[in-house]
């Protein structure tokens, strides 16, 4: 797999039409899913913000369907380095498409704000530990965070930046060293709001997009100083 992925800015569905300066939060969809599968979770996010649904750059093996952001199978699968790689990615398409959003000032939270699915989650997290000053909050949904270090964890112990991780009880997908791992990862450099929802399997419920719900909406409000 080759280093640099670009993503594929036409693929991209937006929410409103017209963002006029919003704060912004990008979705990014799991493996096998498409910028169609979280888009589905706008009207569940609060108002009063954009959202943005991007397309994960690979193509998964025949005859998974959708998109992936890096390979989970094989030898390599869940390479820290993949995930890296992705979430480099996700910075690009920031860079290029995200510069109507305003800059945060003093006492603001950062405008833009991550919610990843599975995959989604993994990479979202891998993004904050390259850029922590680009984001005002990451939601985590039924992902990890990847082992190994990066140059900039030692700072997130200090800045703790704002995390929301929800998964399920019977979410039997994330394998359990990973689960272990964030769970003593993500408390000691984050600021952490940990969700378990009892029943859950790999997937999203009414309950956790309420929470969700209340997690972004302090973003939001942040955000606007």
């Amino acid at each position: 797999m080759s280093d640099n992925l670009t993503l594929d800015a036409d693929a991209t569905r937006w929410a409103p039409d017209t963002r006029n300066g919003l704060p912004l939060l990008v979705l990014l969809h799991g493996y096998g899913a498409d910028e169609h599968d979280l888009f589905g979770l706008v009207p569940y996010l609060p108002e009063g913000i954009a959202v943005a649904s991007i397309a994960a750059p690979l193509t998964p093996p025949w005859p998974a369907p959708g998109r992936s952001w890096y390979p989970i199978d094989g030898l390599n699968g869940r390479d820290p380095d993949a995930v890296t790689h992705a979430a480099r990615a996700v910075l690009d398409w920031l860079d290029a498409h995200a510069g109507d959003v305003p800059t945060a000032q003093a006492g603001e939270s950062p405008r833009i704000a991550l919610l990843g699915f599975s995959q989604g989650a993994a990479v979202s997290l891998q993004a904050l530990r390259l850029d922590a000053a680009r984001f005002g909050a990451v939601v985590a949904l039924s992902g990890y965070a990847s082992p190994g270090d990066l140059p900039d964890d030692e700072a997130l112990q200090e800045s703790r930046p704002s995390v929301f991780w929800g998964r399920g009880t019977n979410d039997d997908v994330i394998p359990a060293p990973l689960i272990a791992h964030t769970s003593q990862w993500l408390p000691s450099h984050s600021e952490l709001t940990g969700r378990v929802y009892p029943g859950l399997t790999h997937s999203i419920s009414e309950a956790e997009l309420l929470d969700v719900k209340i997690f972004l909406e302090k973003w939001r409000d942040d955000s606007a100083g």
